[in-house]
Formats: C-alpha cells, sequence, structure tokens
C-alpha cells in the first residue's frame, strides 16, 4: 500500500521522482531534515495537490471493503455490497439537494455535498433498519426487501427534483462526477474529517470478528452460542454504514470496491473474518489508489470518474482470480 500511495503521488503532469516524496514526507514529520535539492513548489503539489487525494482514495477503499464484509457477513449473501440497504440512494439525494440548495459549504471548512451526502445515507440505513424490524426482529429477507425498494424510492425521488428545478446554470457534470465515483478534495480537512471515521469504523470491525464468524454459521447457530444475535446485527450495521457514508461523503458512489474485494480476499486468505477484514481494507486501500492513478493519467490532463476503472479493471481481475482457482468458490 505505501508503494501504491508513493507511486500514486509521484505520476502526474509534474512527475516527481519516489525519492524526492519520501524526503519530503520526513521533513513534514520534523524528526528528519534533509537539505531541499528541489524547488519548493513541488512541497505545495505533494502536500496540497496529490496527497489530500491519494489518501482519500486510500481511506475510501478500506472503508468500502470492510463495510461491504461486514454486510456480506451478516446478511450472509455474496451479492451484498454497502450500498445494498439504501447507502447509495440516500447519499445521492443528499448530494443532489446539495447542488439545488443555495448554499456552496455548511461552514467554510467541509462542502455542503459531503455533509449531505453522509447525512442522507445515514438516515437512510436508519430508516430502512427501522422498516425492517418487526416485533424485535430483523429478518435479513426484510431488510434486503425493505433496501431495494428504498432505494427505489429515493432514486425517484431524485429524479423528481432534478426534472422540478431545472436551472441554466445547474452543474449536472459535477453531480455527474460525484454519481459516478470522483475523489475531488482539495483540502486537508475533509480528508481528516473522514479519517476519524473510518479508522474509528476500522477498530470497531476488528473487534467483531468473532460475532461475524458465528452469525456466518445462521442465526440460530450464533444464538446457540449465547449471542445476542439482534443486537449484534444493528451494531455491525452501524459501524458498516457509519464508514460507508464516510467514504461516500469525500468520493461520491463508488461501486465495485465493496462487493468484490472481500471475495478477492477469502479466495486468497479463507473467511476468517480475523484476517479477511484486515486484508480486505489494505486490498481495498490499494484497488482504489491505483484506480484514482488510471483516473488521473489515461486521458490527462482531463480526468475521468475513479468508479469507471473500479469496474472496467476489478471486473476482469475478479473473473479471472475466480476461473484460475479451479474449484468451487465457497462462501
Amino acid at each position: 500500500m505505501l508503494l501504491a500511495l508513493l507511486l500514486s503521488v509521484s505520476v502526474g503532469s509534474t512527475a516527481i521522482p519516489l525519492a524526492t516524496i519520501v524526503k519530503v514526507v520526513l521533513n513534514g514529520t520534523r524528526l528528519f531534515h534533509f537539505v531541499p535539492s528541489w524547488d519548493s513548489s513541488i512541497e505545495v503539489i505533494i502536500w496540497n495537490v496529490r496527497m489530500p487525494v491519494v489518501v482519500g482514495s486510500a481511506l475510501v477503499g478500506a472503508a468500502l471493503a470492510v463495510a461491504g464484509a461486514l454486510f456480506q457477513g451478516i446478511l450472509r449473501n455474496p451479492l451484498a455490497d454497502p450500498f445494498l440497504i439504501g447507502t447509495s440512494s440516500g447519499a445521492a439525494l443528499g448530494a443532489t439537494l446539495s447542488f439545488i440548495l443555495p448554499v456552496a459549504a455548511l461552514g467554510t471548512l467541509f462542502p455542503a455535498t459531503a455533509v449531505l451526502a453522509f447525512v442522507g445515507a445515514i438516515l437512510t440505513v436508519l430508516f430502512v433498519y427501522a422498516l425492517a424490524r418487526v416485533q424485535g426482529q430483523t429478518p435479513v429477507v426484510t431488510l434486503l426487501l425493505a433496501g431495494v425498494v428504498v432505494n427505489s424510492v429515493l432514486v425517484a425521488l431524485q429524479t423528481l427534483l432534478l426534472s422540478l428545478f431545472p436551472r441554466a446554470d445547474f452543474p449536472f457534470q459535477a453531480l455527474f462526477n460525484w454519481l459516478s465515483g470522483e475523489i475531488a478534495v482539495t483540502s486537508w480537512y475533509p480528508v481528516l474529517i473522514a479519517a476519524v471515521l473510518v479508522l474509528l469504523g476500522l477498530v470497531l470491525a476488528l473487534s467483531l470478528t468473532r460475532v461475524l464468524d458465528a452469525l456466518a454459521l445462521g442465526e440460530e447457530s450464533a444464538t446457540a452460542l449465547g449471542l445476542n444475535v439482534e443486537a449484534w446485527k444493528f451494531g455491525i450495521v452501524v459501524v458498516a454504514s457509519l464508514m460507508t457514508a464516510a467514504a461516500v461523503s469525500i468520493s461520491g458512489l463508488i461501486g465495485f470496491v465493496g462487493l468484490v474485494t472481500p471475495h478477492v480476499m477469502r479466495l486468497l486468505l479463507g473467511p476468517e473474518h480475523r484476517s479477511l477484514l484486515p486484508a480486505s481494507a489494505l486490498g481495498g486501500a490499494i484497488f482504489l489508489i491505483l484506480a484514482d492513478l488510471l483516473s488521473r493519467t489515461v486521458i490527462a490532463p482531463a480526468v475521468l470518474p475513479v468508479g469507471i476503472f473500479t469496474a472496467l479493471v476489478g471486473a476482469p481481475f475478479f473473473l479471472f482470480l475466480l476461473r484460475r482457482s479451479k474449484r468451487e468458490y465457497r462462501w
């Protein structure tokens, strides 16, 4: 992952040697002092232009991959991903509202799009969970169906809003880029806030590994082992949704990472969550860092939505790995 970080910072309209990046970063720690042999603009490019995007990519990739593993574990569904129960549609509706409302930012440091996308994602997941809860229990099938229905309704509301508020100056391209996935952070503040939420989610997720292993046996077996299944399910949904909402707040809707990365790691390491979750975090971070690098360089100076590359590159690789294993995929 460190090599991917360095490579992504190095490549761009101004190529920066890896050794220079290492020296600049070490100087930034105040623990080392290398005499600058580079132009001062290089440090500005590293710290203020490229590093926030690259670190943001790593955080988003790790968050989506771990959230995908959590949802797949709790729902016992290999097709589950972080957006399955309404996170994406809630975030998209919030982002659309931010483009319609006459505000550019909530406060001076955090963009309105990020704030409303985060709030929309969290509220949607809580609403779906409340809808699916029946007599103190939340059946998996009901949760999935409620998520699909709410997704459809929110997408319709988003389309309705775009139809009711046509304006010549409406930034359709900006909204399209956000919906397609675009890590377009321009300062460290949103990245640091997302980092706190993602790292908190990672710590909580790693504390749930034994619970996830027990739930993989089925809810009846987990109950027989002494688990309060409903309480743990709600806790896992909250952790996964928090990480997903933090990710989409700075990246938009980037698909495929949370669906496929956990499956790739299961093929390589097996289904035990003690190794699956940290491997998914690292794998997702590397995957999205490299996808973001491709999105910025393939048709430079133009930048493509990173979600395009997560699907076009990730899907063939996963199918190749699945076929090469020469064995049945075991869930």
